[in-house]
């Protein structure tokens, strides 16, 4: 089991920056892939980035590209989600979810991720 804990959310300015965090603890595996999605009301959940855990690897919604950057800290198994130029649209729930990786294919699927946080609110005034 792996349990997913997001914090750093909350409501920010047009343009202006946050950042989100997500600590993992319990049985993390090396062969994990670490992603943030997204769900704003009446919608579906949305992938947004996410990062390999053993290479690093990154992969972006071309929504949050050049605008978001994810990284993690393996010593505090601790992913990050850096979001600056932030606009209205990007209003919604933020999750942090944790799966096996299988390629790059599978890694904006939700179906691809076991393991899922409480989701964190980050909102985005014009």
């Amino acid at each position: 089991q792996v349990q997913l804990v997001e914090s750093g959310g909350g409501l920010v300015q047009a343009g202006g920056s946050l950042r989100l965090s997500c600590v993992a603890s319990g049985r993390t595996d090396s062969n994990y892939v670490m992603a943030w999605f997204r769900q704003a009301p009446g919608k579906e959940r949305e992938f947004v980035a996410a990062i390999t855990w053993r290479g690093g690897r990154t992969y972006y919604a071309d929504s949050v590209k050049g605008r978001f950057t994810i990284s993690k800290d393996n010593t505090k198994n601790t992913v990050y989600l850096q979001m600056n130029s932030l606009k209205p649209e990007d209003t919604a729930v933020y999750y942090c979810a944790a799966g096996d990786y299988t390629g790059s294919y599978d890694v904006p699927q939700t179906t691809q991720y076991d393991y899922w946080g409480q989701g964190t609110q980050v909102t985005v005034s014009s």
